[in-house]
């Protein structure tokens, strides 16, 4: 989201995942699909068997690196080098698709001539506070205000000239020497995946928490982005930026506003000081010059969905009910408060193991001793229910009281979900919930009318009315999903009559919806979720199966694949056409674009409509991106090598939290000489909560292993099955040796460093929750406490570690 939407306007995967066997090079990174998201593999394949080739990049050879036609390995933390590096190449070879840069993205924009880049820090920054000043991330403006361009792209300021100088000093050697990537490797991938910049070829990228886990997360994705639209990759059959989730409802609930500072629709969560009032809300919600001043219409009927008869235009539709934040409650930060016992006295943890998947556990553990109540609703016991069992926990001390509430399965219930394609798709119960076990619908049903009843009996509940008036009518113990979707969908407030989609959402009051990106999912015509038609020829686009958002539309940005005049760069796979006789965009797809404008209207070439301007962005402006327009390499916080790209070491403005518990190893520390990476395996499903108890599971994959490369193996005198212990400056994890040819040792700057990897799916609650009672537990009892400064995302992938036979 931090990075596709800056770049392209909304943050969400692209193209489909049957999409990618229309691609001519697919390039994985950060990712296994074959092995974590199987079912993308099978689309893959397909590519493979049309001739197309498929490259991996990743620190170890995986199973995804085994069905792919190149693979090299690369130091975790440096996938900016690799990217800067094909940037470079691109730009050098003049590979890029020129007409597309030339109209589609802001390549021409000219950059404020202050803007700069120097000694690792863009312009503006402020070493005294340690933070930037983005006054100098923006471009020129004439009398009008309007941006002002070079279509030559010759002019010195202009954006692409400036991305080609940023990027110059990322040559094949750096690549090499820094990333760890042979140069003869990287010149092979350079000149396959940018032989896609041709218009009637496609390459897309993929990815998965391999590129996002890093203190430079969002601006590895950024790269990627570029690389795109350097490409004319955007829009078209078998390109996009695709992110790979790892559940099946993962783009379902950031949809819906799980994130923090997000509402439902990537609306954005109140902010006290920037959004005191509904006005000024609207005011800053809408982005000029894009389909975002459609804004007050979704924010109202969204008001109008959530508080019914009781949002008035007089109250500003209960927009003054809404909680406002103030300091940032990003997942780290919770944890952070709650361990610093600032004000959190209970915590409902939901179908989440945060004892197993939080960045550091022992902060985690501590943190969940300062609460009064713990309620946890899962399926089973989890780390986190027994968080007080913990090994070295002192249960004496430890007052919390918890309340274990045994949910429905995903088959013991009828819901849906929507995937990583954005497609929405019904799912039906296949039993009912066994023993005690409730669904989670009944269980808030009841939580919520409880809540009203005490608030009722309280007058002086702080702000009652926000409870009180909060619409609840979704049927109870007789729950009904499909009240819930209509509601999503949104209605006639006056009729009751669904609208066809949000063209149809008003910002009078006069219509209600809970989330504007999921209108249409249920028109009057029913439930489109329901669908499951299968398409037989064509693209594999598939738009009679399930529903994707927005309007069904499979394939975002689709008016950039055709040509200025509205003509397929690829006629063979095109995705939308102008037709010149209806005077209309018809194809394969639903066009991402006013249906009627033509290529010669105004406007008509700029397909990026979510963006002001319209352009796919090769820079983003004003710290969006907060720590640069354009992707810098920094090294992880632990690494033991020094930076060699730029004279700072990491991320000036990484996320990084300092309390008493917070420890980080320092450059060159000869205590932890090795580097670690994160990473899941096939047989267990994330923390393993699930999985861990199923025996066949729990047999195909039994324990905790470190993957070793032989030569450090020898090294040290382990063997395999060897008992070993892998420690941070943090903490230690005891693992079962796994040596392997699967990970090597890399070169970097001419010095041999050795990597380690270990998963992160176990724990010390298994079949028998006695069991696994061992003084280690599980990989985040290694891995540190910072994050990415723009997603907020924690930096799990790379890491400083030593390594002995236990």
């Amino acid at each position: 989201m931090t990075s596709l939407g800056p770049s392209f306007g909304r943050g969400a995967m692209t193209n489909p995942l049957t999409d990618v066997k229309n691609s001519d090079v697919i390039m994985i990174c950060g990712g296994n699909p074959a092995e974590n998201h199987p079912a993308i593999a099978r689309y893959i394949n397909m590519c493979k068997d049309s001739g197309g080739v498929v490259i991996s990049v990743d620190p170890r050879f995986t199973r995804t690196s085994s069905i792919s036609d190149i693979y090299s390995p690369i130091r975790p933390g440096t996938d900016i080098v690799f990217f800067g590096g094909l940037i470079n190449y691109i730009i050098q070879n003049k590979k890029y698709q020129e007409v597309y840069l030339k109209n589609y993205t802001n390549a021409s924009w000219l950059l404020n001539p202050e803007f700069d880049f120097k000694d690792g820090h863009f312009s503006g920054w402020d070493e005294a506070k340690k933070m930037y000043n983005y006054a100098t991330w923006g471009f020129q403006t004439g009398p009008d205000k309007k941006v002002l361009k070079d279509m030559t792209l010759q002019d010195p300021n202009c954006v692409f000239q400036r991305l080609a100088k940023h990027y110059s000093r990322y040559t094949p050697e750096v690549v090499e020497s820094v990333a760890g990537m042979k140069k003869e490797t990287f010149l092979k991938i350079a000149e396959i995946y940018s032989s896609t910049g041709a218009p009637d070829k496609s390459g897309c990228l993929i990815y998965a928490m391999g590129l996002t886990q890093h203190t430079i997360g969002t601006q590895n994705i950024r790269a990627f982005c570029i690389i795109q639209l350097l490409l004319g990759n955007m829009g078209m059959a078998g390109g996009g930026v695709n992110a790979m989730r790892g559940e099946a409802n993962v783009q379902g609930s950031t949809d819906m506003g799980l994130l923090f500072h997000t509402l439902p629709g990537y609306l954005p969560s109140p902010n006290e000081k920037l959004h005191p009032n509904l006005q000024e809300f609207i005011k800053k919600s809408i982005a000029p010059d894009s389909y975002w001043v459609n804004a007050p219409k979704f924010i109202v009927s969204m008001l109008k969905a959530w508080y019914g008869d009781a949002a008035t235009k007089e109250n500003n539709f209960g927009y003054d009910w809404l909680p406002k934040w103030s300091k940032p409650a990003s997942w780290m930060h919770i944890w952070d408060n709650l361990y610093k016992n600032e004000g959190i006295k209970g915590m409902m943890i939901w179908g989440q193991n945060p004892l197993i998947s939080s960045p550091f556990a022992e902060k985690t553990g501590k943190a969940l001793e300062n609460l009064e109540w713990l309620m946890i609703a899962d399926l089973f016991e989890t780390e986190t229910s027994n968080f007080w069992r913990r090994p070295g926990a002192d249960t004496k001390n430890i007052k919390t009281e918890v309340f274990l509430l045994p949910v429905a399965s995903m088959v013991e219930k009828d819901g849906s979900a929507t995937n990583t394609s954005r497609w929405l798709q019904m799912r039906y119960k296949a039993v009912e919930p066994l023993y005690e076990c409730r669904e989670d619908s009944v269980i808030l049903h009841d939580l919520i009318h409880k809540i009203k009843d005490l608030v009722k009996s309280d007058p002086s509940t702080p702000n009652s009315e926000a409870i009180l008036n909060l619409t609840w009518n979704y049927g109870g113990h007789n729950h009904s999903a499909e009240e819930v979707f209509k509601e999503i969908n949104g209605f006639e407030v006056t009729t009751k009559k669904q609208v066809p989609g949000f063209a149809a959402l008003k910002d009078d009051g006069t219509t209600a919806s809970g989330c504007w990106i999921y209108s249409g999912m249920y028109p009057p015509t029913g439930n489109l979720a329901k669908r499951r038609k299968p398409e037989k020829t064509g693209l594999g686009l598939n738009p009679e199966w399930g529903w994707a958002w927005p309007v069904n539309r499979r394939i975002l940005y689709n008016r950039a694949g055709c040509d200025l005049e509205g003509n397929p760069w690829n006629p063979e796979k095109y995705v939308i056409k102008w037709d010149a006789a209806q005077k209309k965009w018809v194809g394969r797809d639903v066009p991402d674009f006013l249906p009627t404008k033509a290529p010669t209207d105004v406007g008509g070439t700029l397909p990026f409509i979510m963006l002001t301007g319209g352009q796919g962005r090769l820079f983003v402006p004003g710290g969006i991106v907060k720590d640069g327009p354009f992707p810098e390499h920094y090294e992880p916080i632990e690494s033991p090598v020094e930076n060699k790209v730029n004279p700072i070491q990491n991320n000036p403005i990484a996320l990084i939290f300092k309390s008493n518990i917070d420890k980080y190893a320092p450059l060159h520390d000869p205590k932890y000489p090795y580097i670690c990476t994160t990473y899941r395996v096939a047989e267990h499903y994330q923390s393993g909560a699930i999985t861990r108890k199923i025996p066949i599971t729990v047999e195909a994959m039994p324990q905790v292993f470190a993957e070793i490369d032989p030569e450090l193996a020898k090294e040290l005198g382990i063997k395999d099955g060897d008992n070993v212990e892998l420690e941070s400056i943090r903490g230690k994890v005891k693992a079962k040796a796994c040596v392997t040819t699967r990970v090597q040792p890399m070169i970097i700057n001419g010095k041999k460093y050795h990597v380690v990897g270990i998963p992160w799916n176990w724990g010390f609650v298994g079949i028998d929750p006695d069991s696994g009672k061992d003084e280690s537990f599980a990989a985040n009892l290694v891995t540190e406490n910072v994050g990415d400064p723009t997603s907020l995302i924690p930096e799990s992938k790379a890491l400083m570690i030593n390594l002995r036979r236990a």
